[in-house]
C-alpha cells in the first residue's frame, strides 16, 4: 500500500508540473496527457470494483466503477480525481486484505487471484505511467529500485507466465538486473514459466543450462524494456544471445 501511495503522489505531482494537459504523451501514441490520466484514473476504479466484488468467475459491470462522464478536464479538478480514484483503490484493498480471492485476467499464471496481487500489480502500472509523465514534460526520472525489482518480478510470474504454448522453439531466457536479482524465463509447449535465480556466476566460467538469450540492465531499464518505453537495441540494456527471442517475446500475445 505504501508503494501505490508514493508513486500516485509521483504521478500526481508530474501531472500538475505539466505546461498543458493538451501536450502529447511520446511514449503513447495517440494519447494526450488528459488521455493518460483518465486511462490510469480509470484503471484504479476498476480494480477498486473488482477487489471489494471479492470472489467472482467475472469482473464487476462497467456501471460498477464508470458512471459514464469520464475525468474532468480542469486541470485541479483532474487532480482530485485521481486522488479519488486511487483512494477508492486503496480502501477496497485495505477492507479486503491482501488474501481474499477475487476475479483476475491472470489465472492462467504463477501469480495467486487475490486482492493481494492487485495490489501488486497496481505499483509497476503507476510507476511506468508516471515515467511516462515525466517523459512528456522532458525530466523523465528511472523507477525507484523497491520499486522496479518488484516490478520486474511481477512481470514475470503475472503477465510472462502462462499455460498457453509458446508458439515457437523452445528457449531459456535470462534477466540479470544490476542491483542483484535474476530472473529465467523457461518457454515450450508447456507455456512460459518464470523463476528467481541466485546469484549469477562469474561470465567466464561454464554453465551446464545456459540460457538461449539473456538481457542485463538495471531493475528499472529492464521494466521500462518490458513495457516498451526502451527498445531492444537500446543502449541501456546489455543483450546476449539470440535476439530473435525477444522480437518473439514482444510479438506474442497469449490471449489470441
Amino acid at each position: 500500500m505504501r508503494l501505490i501511495d508514493e508513486r500516485s503522489t509521483a504521478f500526481r505531482a508530474a501531472v500538475a508540473a505539466a505546461p498543458s494537459l493538451d501536450v502529447p504523451v511520446p511514449s503513447c501514441p495517440e494519447w494526450t496527457l488528459f488521455d493518460l490520466v483518465q486511462h490510469l484514473g480509470m484503471g484504479r476504479r476498476r480494480s477498486a470494483a473488482i477487489v471489494a466484488a471479492g470472489p467472482a468467475d467475472a469482473p464487476p459491470e462497467k456501471s460498477a466503477w464508470d458512471d459514464g462522464t469520464g475525468a474532468p478536464r480542469e486541470r485541479e479538478a483532474l487532480l482530485a480525481w485521481w486522488t479519488e480514484s486511487v483512494e477508492r483503490l486503496t480502501s477496497a484493498l485495505r477492507e479486503a486484505g491482501p488474501d481474499r480471492g477475487c476475479w483476475t485476467w491472470w489465472g492462467d499464471s504463477q501469480s495467486p487471484e487475490t486482492s493481494g496481487a492487485w495490489a501488486r500489480r497496481q505499483v509497476p502500472e503507476i510507476a511506468v505511467h508516471t515515467y511516462d509523465v515525466q517523459l512528456t514534460v522532458g525530466d523523465p526520472e528511472p523507477l525507484p529500485v523497491e520499486v522496479a525489482l518488484d516490478g520486474f518480478d511481477d512481470c514475470q510470474f503475472t503477465l510472462c507466465s502462462t499455460d498457453v504454448a509458446w508458439p515457437h522453439e523452445p528457449a531459456v531466457v535470462d534477466y540479470y538486473a544490476t542491483e542483484g536479482r535474476s530472473w529465467r524465463l523457461r518457454l515450450s509447449r508447456d507455456g512460459a514459466w518464470a523463476a528467481r535465480l541466485g546469484v549469477p556466476a562469474a561470465s567466464e566460467d561454464p554453465d551446464p543450462d545456459a540460457a538461449d538469450a539473456s538481457a542485463r540492465g538495471t531493475a528499472s531499464d529492464l521494466v521500462l524494456f518490458f513495457y516498451g518505453r526502451i527498445p531492444l537495441d537500446s543502449l541501456k540494456l546489455e543483450l546476449d544471445g539470440d535476439r530473435r527471442i525477444f522480437d518473439q517475446l514482444i510479438a506474442w500475445d497469449p490471449s489470441v
